[in-house]
């Protein structure tokens, strides 16, 4: 259960990143948790399973599985997501998009993720699609994907609080905001649209971006 109010610390590196691998999630898990978050979001079994055996918080778990010609990689299968909930996550995020798919079907994600004990978490881009997931029982609609989808792209650099209204509106399950909150004041805003959690990635554990910006900014 992500509980209310809180901040969900987004713990990942792609492979050309120097902080990428397992020990180093769980360092970051670690440090999240000392700094009061409520949750973990992290990529893949081995990075799941290092930050459970790190810290006792919930994890949103995802598994990204990249296929050529495919926009849909978050956690596109069943199978997927049995992995996630096998290396320790009890909450499982997947792509619920209404984009061409090679996986599985979100219902059909949704029901194994649940039949194995877990909530399930809908990274959505559009207010008709935390609609959709919603009708299929999800435990939680999430904003993760707006601005990140052909039909999103070109919204603007900041996070898409008009959608976290909609959804927190209209959706019935409760809201995670997610996606370009790089500041505190941000993340209060979204709390204020009615999100339930906010989630932050690169602002807080990607410092290869963040000492980019201060780069970018000194010219």
């Amino acid at each position: 259960m992500i509980l209310p109010r809180g901040l969900i610390v987004s713990c990942q590196a792609r492979a050309d990143n120097p902080l990428h691998g397992p020990q180093f999630m769980a360092a970051m898990a670690r440090a999240a948790r000392d700094a009061g978050a409520v949750g973990i979001r992290a990529d893949g079994p081995a990075d799941i399973a290092a930050i459970r055996a790190a810290v006792d918080l919930p994890i949103v778990g995802i598994h990204k599985v990249f296929a050529e010609g495919q926009d849909v990689y978050i956690t596109p299968t069943v199978d997927a997501a049995r992995a996630v909930i096998a290396a320790g996550a009890r909450v499982v995020a997947f792509d619920a998009t209404d984009r061409p798919r090679a996986g599985d079907a979100p219902a059909d994600i949704v029901a194994a993720i649940h039949a194995e004990g877990a909530e399930s978490f809908a990274d959505v881009a559009t207010l008709a699609e935390g609609l959709a997931a919603a009708a299929l029982g999800v435990t939680y609609v999430s904003t993760t994907l707006s601005g990140y989808t052909a039909a999103t792209r070109g919204t603007g650099p900041g996070p898409d609080l008009d959608l976290v209204a909609a959804l927190a509106a209209r959706a019935g399950v409760p809201v995670v905001a997610e996606g370009r909150y790089n500041t505190p004041e941000l993340a209060r805003a979204a709390l204020a649209a009615g999100a339930r959690a906010v989630v932050v990635g690169t602002a807080i554990t990607n410092p290869r971006e963040i000492a980019r910006g201060f780069v970018r900014a000194l010219g």
